[in-house]
């Protein structure tokens, strides 16, 4: 007969070898239930899982096994893929309409790629391939378990923010957005020419949306011309429309972006890497509000707004004599400066609840919250790629993301490793708190901004000193830190919450003793019972 369990295996009643057993709790144990229709893995697995000091049910079948969870929902189940009677994938399916945040791990003989596929695309947390290896049954067991505290210690979710309040996807409380909203309002009313410059993914394309949507320019077309993604022989057939005939390949006429638009808003993104040919096009649609299209000899009027991007330093490109002076000075009649991600952190909370709601509202996954230890990674990074990064991040953790909480295992690895690689202890570097902090000079927003001389452009900045040592972490400086985060979260009284969560770490550490979680927290069982009880604690 095929074993049970693999070669490590010390027969069918044993735990394997070296593993740890926690001492009996006082309060309930986890619960298990194992779900197959063949009684000697029913038998082993329960003698394996038991040795952990779980309570383990069984059930012969998927009609029993759904059964036992409208019953009384298991912490964990293990589940058969192959079984006489109803599946174990169709199974699945049932218990996750029961409960969406029950946790089911597979066990399958064929580990076939339909499977793992089948097994994930339902809402398994993971599957396990017979014959077993014990440890790694109490490791998957272990796993879950420990996602399920998780999940559960995110609490109930209250939203950050109402995401139809932000229609326009610009998100943000802090002082250096708050001066972004105020030029976007001043510069509405008028048809001045924009600079938006920031680094890539700081919102750029948004702003220039936001500023057509609220101009009286509202009703007219909008276009938006990347400069780098066009070729620069293609370029000025682009923007201006060309002529039948005017260069190989132009069989008929074509209509440019500026003529298309005509009444409305161009906006010119990456405007640095425009070619000096076109430049002098673009300067002479400024002045003159005309264009010519490629090879033609007819003059066209057009009354077009135009609003301008860059992630590069243009007065170092004037400087250098690659972009045309004068055309800069059209160009920056108001300027408005993206802070990027790392200067206003505490905008982080309400952009990640922007990003679950507007998910959840497309139906592309159910997550609506993160964990209180994602948020504090997040708060830590310093995000090059800006908001667009951050994007980036969320809606690949919610796609992966078992429940309704992004936690820590569902983060990019690249993120997660980022994080195991921070120093830790007492003497680490605090993460930088969710307060706001004065932009520098060249990233502060500013309400209007008239051209000035090019000798008035500011010189290059000196060579960046290296950054002072951040402060050691102390236990002041920790709870600022804490302070910070939960006001941000904003989700439920910061008393309440620092209670729960001392609660709840002290009696994971004593292994659910009550004696000896009352000692440590300074109060009697019976207070302690009386604040498990009123925190709606699961222990």
């Amino acid at each position: 007969m095929k074993p049970l369990f693999g070669p490590n295996a010390n027969g069918y009643a044993q735990a394997p070898a070296g593993s740890k057993r926690i001492p009996a709790m006082a309060a309930n144990p986890p619960t298990i239930l194992v779900i197959d229709d063949d009684s000697e893995i029913r038998y082993s697995l329960t003698r394996v899982l038991s040795s952990r000091e779980y309570a383990v049910t069984t059930a012969a079948s998927g009609e029993e096994g759904i059964a036992a969870v409208k019953q009384a929902p298991p912490d964990v189940i293990f589940l058969d893929v192959r079984m006489g009677g109803m599946g174990g994938i169709e199974t699945l399916q049932h218990i996750r309409s029961i409960n969406p945040r029950q946790l089911v791990i597979l066990m399958t003989a064929f580990g076939t790629a339909q499977t793992a596929i089948e097994a994930m695309k339902y809402g398994a947390f993971d599957y396990i391939m017979k014959p077993f290896d014990p440890q790694k049954v109490l490791t998957l067991a272990e796993n879950a378990l420990k996602t399920r505290a998780d999940l559960h210690a995110a609490g109930e979710y209250r939203p950050v923010i109402n995401a139809e309040d932000y229609k326009e996807g610009i998100v943000g409380s802090s002082p250096a957005m708050q001066e972004v909203f105020k030029t976007i309002g001043q510069v509405t009313a008028s048809d001045v020419t924009v600079m938006i410059t920031g680094e890539s993914g700081t919102g750029k394309e948004l702003v220039a949306r936001s500023i057509c949507q609220h101009s009286h320019r509202a009703g007219k077309p909008m276009v938006a011309v990347n400069c780098a993604a066009i070729p620069e022989n293609l370029i000025e057939s682009e923007l201006f429309g060309h002529e039948r005939g005017s260069f190989t390949g132009a069989t008929g006429q074509r209509i440019g972006k500026f003529e298309l638009c005509d009444g409305g808003t161009i906006f010119l993104d990456e405007i640095g890497d425009m070619a000096p040919a076109t430049q002098t096009r673009i300067l002479r649609v400024l002045q003159e509000g005309e264009i010519q299209r490629v090879g033609g000899t007819e003059t066209i009027k057009v009354d077009v707004r135009v609003i301008a991007a860059t992630n590069k330093d243009l007065e170092q490109l004037v400087r250098d004599r690659l972009f045309r002076e004068d055309l800069y000075y059209r160009l920056n009649v108001v300027r408005i400066r993206m802070p990027p991600l790392r200067d206003r952190p505490e905008d982080i909370p309400q952009i990640v609840d922007y990003m679950l709601q507007t998910l959840e509202k497309q139906k592309k996954t159910p997550v609506r919250k993160v964990s209180g230890e994602v948020m504090a990674l997040l708060l830590r990074q310093r995000w090059p790629g800006n908001v667009r990064e951050l994007e980036n991040v969320i809606h690949h953790s919610a796609v992966v993301a078992q429940g309704d909480t992004i936690l820590l295992k569902d983060l990019p690895p690249e993120i997660r490793e980022g994080a195991a690689a921070a120093p830790a202890g007492p003497g680490a570097p605090l993460p930088p708190a969710p307060v706001a902090a004065p932009p520098p000079p060249e990233a502060a927003p500013v309400a209007a901004e008239p051209a000035a001389e090019i000798a008035s452009v500011p010189a290059p900045p000196p060579e960046a000193r290296p950054a002072p040592a951040p402060p050691p972490l102390t236990m002041e400086t920790a709870l600022d830190f804490v302070y910070a985060l939960l006001k941000a979260e904003g989700r439920e009284p910061v008393l309440e919450r620092l209670e729960r969560e001392m609660i709840e770490r002290v009696l994971r550490d004593e292994n659910g003793n009550l004696v000896r979680a009352s000692e440590r927290l300074g109060m009697t069982r019976t207070t302690l019972r009386k604040r498990i009880d009123a925190l709606k604690l699961k222990i």
